[in-house]
């Protein structure tokens, strides 16, 4: 939907209201780089959690930030649509990140999040020999990681979304290219490991949230991109996910799916929950027909050595066809209606 560039007064007042409080002030100014948790705020600021709670309630009231349940958590980031984002906007470009007050809170979160990153680290070396058994089966991920930028081209995005994003490599891969670039995942602790990647990497222009891939916590009809990267073979139902992949994009956008080809490694099933042992280029294009999508190319890419246990990768890309005609005079409500 067209985004409003202004806001009522009363809306406006309301906003102001909310953040002119020093609390909330520096609420707003930690949450300009990072998602955040209630037990993130108490550490870093030093306040009690129903003294935060109350000021992150006010803030939310006021739409300048958005709560985000994922387990037991409660994960707090700035708003980034309509007008309360441009508003939110203007008061942290006029804060002056040099005071004390703010430098001793940005110091107390990179405290905060060293300790994350030690823990991700932690658990993604526990199942690191897992993961990297099944990486020795196929062509090498960079590999994949360059034909899907070639396929993809050089182009910005606006929007950008990766489902069963893992480590949020996908949106380190395209950082450069998107404004706006959205990670989803069901797995806490695969939340915890992209987050720590993300800030490792210095990206700020990227988030992730926890989600399910049959019902998605987005806006549809929103993103110039969609990605679902090694994900479907883990799915009962690959097709409904497809389904809600698609309704994600908005007018002209693309679906990228990549995944095995068919194989007959039984163990990936048996000991790595795998699902579905690949996918033929029949089956997928079906699924996304079915949706309305077009296919627009597909590519294999077949391991260096042959073998017994060895798999293919396949790469397709669809397009969603309702583009608007140049010198139509369909209005933009109308299209995005369509």
């Amino acid at each position: 939907m067209p985004r409003s560039s202004t806001l009522s007064s009363d809306m406006l007042l309301a906003g102001l209201k909310a953040a002119g409080e020093n609390t909330r002030l520096r609420i707003l100014a930690l949450l300009e780089s990072h998602d955040l948790t209630v037990k993130d705020f108490t550490t870093v600021l030093g306040q009690s959690q129903p003294r935060i709670s109350r000021h992150l309630k006010l803030l939310a009231e006021a739409r300048l930030i958005h709560r985000f349940p994922e387990g037991a958590w409660v994960y707090y980031r700035l708003t980034d649509n309509g007008a309360q984002a441009g508003l939110v906007h203007s008061i942290l470009q006029l804060i002056d990140k040099g005071e004390p007050e703010f430098q001793r809170d940005q110091e107390r979160l990179e405290v905060v999040k060293r300790e994350q990153a030690l823990q991700a680290s932690a658990y993604f070396a526990t199942n690191a020999q897992v993961w990297d058994r099944i990486r020795t089966l196929h062509v090498a991920e960079r590999d994949v990681e360059k034909t899907i930028s070639r396929i993809l081209g050089d182009g910005e995005m606006d929007n950008f979304l990766d489902l069963g994003t893992g480590t949020g490599r996908l949106l380190e891969v395209f950082s450069d290219q998107f404004r706006r670039g959205v990670g989803v995942d069901l797995s806490p602790q695969m939340l915890s490991i992209a987050r720590a990647n993300l800030n490792k990497a210095g990206i700020r222009n990227a988030q992730v949230r926890q989600g399910d891939i049959y019902s998605l916590p987005v806006t549809p009809g929103t993103f110039d991109v969609v990605a679902l990267y090694q994900v479907l073979h883990y799915l009962d139902d690959p097709a409904r996910a497809i389904a809600e992949a698609a309704r994600a994009l908005r007018p002209g956008g693309r679906l990228l799916v990549v995944d095995f080809a068919p194989h007959d490694l039984e163990f990936l099933r048996e000991e790595h929950a795998h699902r579905r042992l690949g996918f033929d280029h029949g089956q997928v294009e079906k699924w996304l027909s079915a949706v309305g999508l077009e296919t627009e190319c597909v590519e294999d890419l077949d391991p260096a050595s042959s073998g017994q246990e060895k798999l293919t990768v396949t790469i397709w890309l669809a397009t969603d066809p309702r583009m608007i005609v140049a010198n139509d005079d369909v209005t933009l409500d109308e299209r995005e209606a369509v």
